[in-house]
């Protein structure tokens, strides 16, 4: 359950069949997944059940590189405690949505750095993965500006 102030938000959610193929793989491999559109040839990453182009059903796992480039960035200067770990945020930090090599789309995350020399739009990353792994989108520590 979720609570803001006075009101609650009663939402509960989990992730389908796809989703679940995603985390695990992060988990248990360090790999990266996406699903391929069997009409168009799109590749979603995270992967998702039907193509937002086509509207077809989806089936087919593809993997994707953990290297790509940042599409768009921001860089935070404000503090917050981020609701998946309950820690602190550092100020300043990064946040980028990144076309990873072999997706058509893109997946939104932390950057280890706000250097605006090297943090640009088309700057290559690769993802960093924690040392141990729970199942979410925090087994990706961050991504690393190369």
């Amino acid at each position: 359950m979720v609570t803001s102030g006075d009101s609650s938000q009663p939402f509960n959610w989990t992730v389908d069949e796809y989703g679940s193929t995603f985390l695990r793989e992060m988990r248990d491999h360090k790999k990266l997944v996406g699903i391929k559109c069997p009409k168009c040839g799109k590749v979603y990453v995270p992967p998702r059940p039907v193509c937002g182009q086509c509207y077809v059903g989806m089936n087919e796992i593809v993997p994707v590189s953990d290297e790509g480039e940042i599409y768009v960035f921001t860089i935070v200067h404000f503090g917050f405690v981020d609701p998946n770990t309950g820690v602190q945020r550092p100020v300043p930090h990064g946040y980028a949505f990144i076309k990873l090599d072999g997706a058509d789309t893109c997946l939104t995350h932390f950057l280890d750095s706000v250097d605006p020399v090297k943090v640009k739009v088309g700057a290559r990353v690769k993802a960093v993965f924690e040392p141990k792994r729970t199942g979410s989108m925090m087994d990706i520590k961050h991504f690393k500006v190369l």
